[in-house]
């Protein structure tokens, strides 16, 4: 028999690379998708494989619905799917709004919310116990900068990352009865390549705890919602930001 699928988008590195690594330890053939590295996204498989997990790896710009498209067919090959992970997130740079092109504000709505939306309209078809499916479980990446508002830094992603908050409290009520569970984890400064080089270190001291995070604490708290030991979790939002 076919393992579930646990589909973690950008799961090449840092957060979704240690989502990965974790899901298939539980036992879940992992579909993880990148965007551009394809060197990093064969080694968290090969890492995977090499522990007897099973895992696969699909490029994937979930800011095209296209693609998106193409990430489902390839899930319902390898099997039923029991959990998405939408952890694929995009700044489009540092300053303040004024500044910013329409390009670049397009583009992070499109990978940070629109796709999210997509990815999980796709993930309910799949899963619904009303349209036949086990049920299964959502957990969307958000982001402390949706309380914070990132100001003179990224308005436009904390309101993407507002979004996903907004989207997590809906989605959960719209599909509880399906047996699908929709939680939110909303991390802080996590030590990822997403941040600007010196930017953590030179905000570590302002932290509640002195450091920021680390990509293991978040996907620990990603595999506790995607798990039965969640069962009774639905509309969550998970801060793991340190007191932050």
């Amino acid at each position: 028999m076919k393992k579930p699928v646990f589909l973690v988008t950008g799961g090449s590195r840092g957060i979704g690379a240690a989502i990965a690594r974790g899901a298939a330890a539980e036992g879940y053939h992992v579909l993880l998708t990148y965007a551009g590295r394809a060197d990093a996204a064969d080694a968290v498989v090969a890492s995977i494989r090499a522990q007897g997990g099973e895992a696969s790896a699909i490029q994937a710009d979930t800011g095209n619905p296209a693609d998106i498209a193409r990430l489902f067919a390839q899930a319902d090959a390898l099997g039923p799917l029991a959990v998405l992970v939408y952890n694929g997130g995009i700044t489009g740079g540092v300053g303040p709004l004024v500044d910013q092109a329409d390009d670049t504000l397009a583009q992070v709505i499109a990978v940070n919310l629109t796709g999210a939306l997509i990815a999980a309209r796709e993930a309910i078809r799949r899963m619904s116990t009303r349209s036949g499916g086990e049920g299964g479980a959502i957990v969307l990446l958000g982001s402390r900068a949706s309380e914070l508002g990132a100001p003179n830094q990224h308005v436009w992603y904390a309101a993407s990352k507002g979004g996903i908050d907004s989207l997590t409290l809906g989605l959960a009520r719209e599909v509880a009865a399906d047996g699908i569970r929709v939680n939110c984890v909303s991390p802080g400064p996590i030590v990822t390549e997403i941040h600007a080089p010196g930017r953590l270190e030179s905000i570590a001291q302002s932290l509640p705890m002195g450091r920021a995070g680390l990509p293991q604490e978040v996907a620990d708290a990603v595999l506790y919602l995607a798990s039965d030991k969640a069962s009774y979790v639905a509309g969550a939002i998970l801060p793991v930001a340190g007191a932050r």
